[in-house]
């Protein structure tokens, strides 16, 4: 019973794997036309219309249902006559460096061509206009434009730490009479607060008045002196002075005046009460300028610099938005949020902006000022790699890998490699144009075995014997590094300038970067280049071959370097 049961259920497996291939089949026939694998060559494949996977080099039967096998038409040959154009120049070195004429790469190398692929390329895929219309194939010009990176995030209101007082005695005293006696009152400088009784402070406006009412005597104009400093240092105004002066006797209650302007939001006083010298009895908030703490996420820090314009948006107020800087980026980065914090400064004419309240955060940073740009519906990702399909003259698409950098705004990404401004990408349909791309290929394969790889040229022996590397160098990945030692602990995958002291950075393999190790002696200096490994000088500069920045070659820290170094002079 088990085995019937097995023999059953793989002849249903087997069923139905046959109608998805022949759904398949079906529904590229009616989207692309039968193109030839390899149209360079004379000979003609067939294949079965019910089973595309069966591709003879001679006509005759499907193997499998028996059904007469039908050739592949090969593309006119007129699409493939006349020589090839030169679309641009490419650097070898440097990724994403192009030119619209010969010449040579920021590293001092010869630039290649570039040919137009669209008529002899293996990987282009012609359509006919009614299957382009009915497949609703769209498509987009690629352009240059502003690299700008927008980081959006949540934050929240809270007072301007550098705009809080504290409104407090030198003295102590009994609070007589309450003026601001209520948390969230707006008071302004000058504005009396409370009145406050001090046998302290009426004993020195009584010492004031009698240095008044002394002889001119140079002693007592000292001892006057001495007794108005005494009431400037209890921070009694100068018209309290005056009205003290004028009315020739103390003050039992005296009233204390706000310091600054502000919002009181906190209030330690009612009125009775004994007060000591230095304790706080208001704390005021100027909320003119406020502060708003972003929650940045660690993978967005790059893109946040001081004096950036921020964004923020109330949920209360749809209709404004608010526009400030960024003053300050936290060092610290919270463990479970994986955030850091962020500091904004804000203008708030009409107080809209409340301490304590959520908002929606925008801080846009530019990058470039110019950069390729792709749309990211035209990228299909395959996760080892990004291809975009090109539109070309006469109803081709041809399929090109790109390197891409960055995400940029309204959906778009920098391209750094693989497209040229001015072509157009495909954005819509696009999957079935990868479909018929794959086909091809497999065709490609079955029609004739794979060509031999081509072999790696040799380093030279000169520098295999001087510097210690061997052939499989160029295996090796390439990095970018400063060729500062302190910073040679950085690496990028990108080449600029390090970001730490400008310097320009310089491609080496991880095999050569194996030999940076900071902390180790500096051995000697070389050329980034394998073809110039046997440059070893005993100070930085520039190549004497090539004019590239040397860079450092290391011993690893702790290692004994007087008996020689791999690589290193003997």
């Amino acid at each position: 019973m088990k085995f019937k049961l097995k023999s059953f259920l793989y002849e249903s497996l087997f069923l139905a794997a046959i109608g998805l291939s022949l759904a398949v089949a079906d529904c590229l026939s009616q989207s692309f036309p039968a193109t030839n694998a390899d149209s360079s060559s004379g000979k003609t494949l067939y294949t079965c219309g019910m089973h595309p996977w069966i591709i003879q080099d001679h006509p005759g039967n499907c193997p499998i249902c028996g059904m007469k096998l039908e050739p592949v038409h090969r593309q006119a040959a007129a699409a493939q006559a006349g020589p090839e154009k030169i679309l641009y120049y490419k650097s070898t070195m440097m990724a994403g460096e192009t030119s619209p004429k010969p010449g040579k790469d920021s590293m001092g190398m010869d630039m290649v061509p570039v040919y137009e692929t669209g008529s002899n390329s293996s990987s282009a895929i012609v359509v006919d206009p009614a299957t382009i219309q009915l497949m609703n194939i769209q498509t987009a010009e690629i352009s240059r434009g502003p690299l700008r990176r927008t980081v959006r995030t949540v934050g929240t209101i809270a007072y301007n730490e550098t705009a809080l007082t504290d409104v407090t005695t030198k003295f102590r005293g009994w609070i007589s009479k309450l003026l601001v006696d209520a948390t969230g009152q707006l008071v302004m400088r000058g504005e009396p607060m409370f009145e406050i009784y001090s046998p302290e402070l009426y004993s020195a406006e009584a010492g004031f008045l009698a240095a008044m009412n002394s002889t001119n005597d140079s002693d007592a104009l000292a001892l006057r002196d001495a007794a108005l400093e005494k009431l400037k240092f209890f921070d009694i105004s100068e018209n309290q002075i005056a009205a003290l002066e004028k009315s020739g006797k103390p003050e039992k209650n005296l009233e204390i005046l706000a310091p600054a302007d502000g919002f009181v939001i906190q209030k330690n006083i009612v009125r009775g009460g004994m007060v000591d010298a230095g304790a706080t009895l208001y704390q005021l908030a100027d909320l003119g300028i406020v502060w708003v703490y972003a929650q940045v996420y660690e993978q967005d820090l790059p893109y946040v610099k001081l004096g950036q314009e921020a964004v923020v948006r109330l949920s209360y107020l749809s209709d404004r938005e608010f526009r400030g800087r960024v003053t300050y980026v936290y060092p610290d980065v919270d463990e479970k949020t994986r955030t850091a914090k962020v500091r904004l400064e804000f203008e708030n004419p009409g107080y809209f902006l409340k301490p304590g309240m959520f908002v929606s955060v925008q801080i846009t940073s530019e990058l470039e000022p110019s950069a390729l740009l792709v749309p990211d519906s035209a990228v299909l990702r395959s996760g080892e790699k990004n291809t975009v399909f090109v539109a070309l003259p006469g109803g081709k698409f041809d399929a090109r890998t790109v390197e891409l950098g960055p995400e940029a705004e309204n959906d778009q990404y920098q391209v750094i490699s693989g497209l040229q401004p001015g072509e157009r990408v495909v954005t819509s349909g696009q999957f079935m144009l990868d479909s018929e791309s794959q086909l091809r290929e497999a065709i490609q394969k079955m029609r004739e075995p794979m060509a031999p790889a081509t072999p790696m040229s040799p380093i030279p022996a000169t520098n295999e014997s001087v510097s210690g590397h061997s052939n499989d160098i160029q295996k090796d990945a390439v990095v970018y590094v400063c060729p500062m030692p302190e910073h040679v602990s950085i690496t990028y995958d990108h080449p600029g300038n390090c970001p730490i002291c400008g310097m320009a950075l310089v491609p080496v393999t991880t095999r050569e970067l194996q030999q940076l190790q900071p902390g180790g002696k500096v051995l000697y200096y070389t050329c980034p280049m394998p073809e110039h490994g046997f440059i070893h000088e005993d100070k930085p500069g520039k190549c004497p071959v090539c004019g590239m920045t040397l860079i450092p070659v290391m011993s690893a820290p702790g290692a004994e370097t007087n008996s020689g170094a791999p690589g290193s002079p003997q």
